[in-house]
This record gives C-alpha cells, structure tokens and sequence, in this order.
C-alpha cells in the first residue's frame, strides 16, 4: 500500500547536498512539505532557491541535543507535526585502524549514530501522540559487509542497524515505523571528505550507485514503509552469504574487498 506524501512534513538531516539535498526536490515535487536541517545554512539556502512548493530551512548540528530539541520544537509550532524523520547526516574517513586517532572514532558515532538517537529521541514522542509516523535511518551496507579501513564507519553504521532493528519492534503497534535504507557506494561528495585521495572511488567507479536511483529509492520507502531496503540488491545477496559462510567467504573475496 503506497502513502501519499502531499503535505506530509517531512524532516531530513544532512540535507545541504549529496542525498539529503535530492530527496527534498523530490518529496516537495511529490506535495510534501520537506524540512532542511544541516550545519551549512548558505547550502540549503541555495538549494531552496530551486525548490518549488512549500519547505523550510533550519540550521542544526545533529550532535547539539540543545539544537536538535529546538529546531523539532520549532516545526512543531510551524506545522503542528512531523510525518516523517528522514535521518541522513553523516560522514565517513577512510584510515587504517593502526593510523586512527581516538577522536576519528568519537566524531563518526557522535554524528552517524548518537545524531541518528538524538532526532528520533527529539521527534518520537509527537509522533507517538498522533499514532502516527514514519523514521527512515540511511545507514550502509558498511554496517552488514565491514571492510578494511573502515573501522571507524563501519562500527557507526552497524550500531544504526542494530538501533533502528531494536526501534521497530519496540514501536510495533504504536503507529510509527522505522525503516532502514542501506545502499552501496553513492557517487556524492560523500567521498571528498572519505577518500581525499580517489583510490576507493577510483576502483569501485563500475559499481556506484547513482545519487537519483537511491534519491528515488529512499522516497519509494518512506512511501510504501518498507521496514528495509539493501541497495544494490547483489549486495544484498553478498552479504547473505558472507553470514552464512563467513570463513569461506573472506578466504574466497576479502582481497576483492579491500579496495580502500
């Protein structure tokens, strides 16, 4: 069963670029009513400018909990809900675990993760007393297929996973769903900050996914509140097997892996 979007208000963090910046193009072409949320107010400001429809920028820094309560209170007053929590924000680095600094560990789960609990902790409770709603947490297939150098991102995403698997069942029956999104490789600016060098992009380019495709796909999610989605789907398939055959697998594919 499909939902319609037409003004369903919809909150999407990390939405100055890459992903976040395409899904509210397509939801506010859809009738829905998106909500920008990034550190970057110039950025969401441009991107603003090419939105047609209704929509709203706020400045917030998802590992500010004063920042994240105040701008939720915010759209509250302005649209009195918030169908949907689209959490997007996030980053990753590249580094070998022997090269990483402590801090390369505490930046990536204060963002991916702990900014994930604190705007799901900020909306849940409007959401509960409407019996309705929707969180889509984009996580990673990083956070099913962990890989070299990438302790730091793959530890963030898997604890993503594990919180929004423990989130759905403990809101069964409230009315709020919570969905994973789990892509691949996204050609974004993702990677100016993950791989300054271009050695990963430069030897996973044939499998990227294209920005568009996953923009589509997440807005499909929230539209059918599908529970997950693994993109692309033969990664799905890979990490079914790496389970159940992990000796053999990493024997057979960890040096097909390590592309880092």
């Amino acid at each position: 069963m499909r939902v319609t979007l037409r003004n369903k208000v919809v909150l999407i963090t990390g939405a100055s670029s890459g992903i976040g910046a395409l899904v509210a193009k397509l939801l506010a072409e859809r009738g829905a009513i998106p909500i920008l949320t990034a550190r970057s107010k110039s950025k969401m400001q441009q991107l603003s400018a090419k939105i047609e429809g209704e929509h709203a920028v706020f400045e917030m820094d998802v590992t500010s909990e004063d920042q994240v309560r105040e701008v939720v209170s915010q759209v509250l007053r302005q649209y009195g809900k918030i169908d949907v929590l689209l959490n997007n924000a996030g980053y990753g680095e590249f580094i070998p675990f022997s090269e990483a600094a402590l801090a390369h560990f505490e930046g990536m789960m204060d963002v991916n993760y702990m900014g994930t609990v604190r705007c799901a902790h900020a909306v849940l409770p409007s959401m509960l007393q409407s019996g309705q709603g929707h969180i889509v947490n984009v996580a990673s297939m990083a956070g099913k297929l962990a890989t070299a150098k990438s302790t730091g991102y793959a530890a963030t995403k898997h604890a993503v996973l594990g919180f929004t698997n423990a989130l759905r069942q403990e809101l069964r029956g409230s009315g709020v769903q919570v969905s994973a999104v789990n892509p691949g490789p996204i050609d974004t600016p993702f990677f100016d900050r993950a791989d300054p060098q271009g050695t990963y992009v430069k030897n996973v380019r044939w499998l990227m996914l294209d920005p568009d495709k996953v923009a589509k796909a997440i807005v499909s999610v929230i539209e059918r509140r599908k529970a997950e989605l693994d993109m692309p789907w033969t990664a799905s398939v890979g990490v079914k097997i790496m389970q159940l055959f992990p000796r053999a697998s990493e024997a057979l594919f960890g040096r097909f892996m390590n592309k880092k």
